[in-house]
């Protein structure tokens, strides 16, 4: 970007995470984990959704702060903001359905938009979507708005899949796997480019994981499977800690393999 010095990108590696199994489970988990905590927060603890929102927008800023200063990918760091993005994205969704009105409809088709906007913008400033390129602030900034937006869009359209067409939360979850399924197979089949097939997949494990959650956490009366979202949301964090964990120690046992440079110490 020409508002950063040669230098200062080189400096500083890639901020994010190699995309393997690994990655996608964890995502899926950080999008479930987003959907049962933001109704824990809203409902159980009595925050209200504008307190809930304010509580966590506060705590994402925060987060970003401890993500844009590291030179480098951090797994806990990285995993924790994708956490609270998607706890945001989701409130952001239930802000404008539910204080505004907006049906879910609409708002799909206005964070769509805004997602197409940020790639558009983001490939004629940088001339690359690529995720294994977030080597420089500006990169960075357009990687984290894409995924909130992708968080925001994914939570719109498993409601309004779920809720509004009415096809519940198992159906939902299985229509979700089964396009992201089709992804996969285009692209390691067929050939469907890298970085389509990652952005197409990323949006669509943002409802799979948002009807999971729902589809464990809702009470049997409505669909679910009753663990409610207490329950849901230690289960799942859980499993992201020991997944994240094992990511770091590899990622670190990595780092001691890389030659060392001037500055840039593992």
């Amino acid at each position: 970007m020409q508002n950063e010095s040669g230098a200062e990108v080189a400096r500083m590696l890639n901020k994010v995470p190699a995309v393997t199994l690994a990655f996608w489970a964890v995502k899926i988990m950080a999008t479930t984990v987003g959907e049962t905590a933001a109704d824990f927060l809203n409902a159980n603890l009595g925050l209200g959704l504008g307190g809930t929102s304010a509580v966590m927008a506060a705590l994402l800023v925060v987060a970003l702060g401890l993500q844009f200063r590291a030179r480098r990918y951090v797994p806990w760091v990285y995993w924790l903001v994708v956490v609270l993005v998607s706890v945001v994205g989701t409130l952001i969704t239930d802000n404008l359905t539910d204080h505004f009105g907006i049906p879910l409809a609409l708002t799909t088709g206005l964070f769509a938009a805004t997602l197409a906007v940020t790639f558009f913008t983001w490939y004629a400033t940088e001339g690359t979507l690529s995720v294994h390129r977030i080597d420089s602030t500006w990169r960075e900034a357009f990687y984290w708005a894409a995924i909130l937006f992708t968080f925001a869009l994914g939570t719109a359209a498993g409601d309004w899949v779920a809720e509004t067409l009415k096809l519940g939360y198992m159906v939902s979850a299985l229509l979700f796997g089964v396009v992201i399924a089709v992804i996969a197979v285009a692209h390691y089949g067929f050939g469907l480019n890298a970085v389509l097939s990652f952005w197409a997949a990323y949006i669509l494990t943002r409802p799979l994981g948002a009807s999971l959650g729902d589809l464990l956490a809702q009470p049997v009366g409505s669909g679910g499977l009753g663990l409610g979202t207490v329950g849901t949301s230690a289960v799942f964090l859980a499993t992201i800690l020991t997944l994240v964990g094992t990511m770091t120690a590899a990622h670190r046992l990595a780092l001691r393999e890389l030659p060392a440079t001037d500055g840039d110490q593992a």
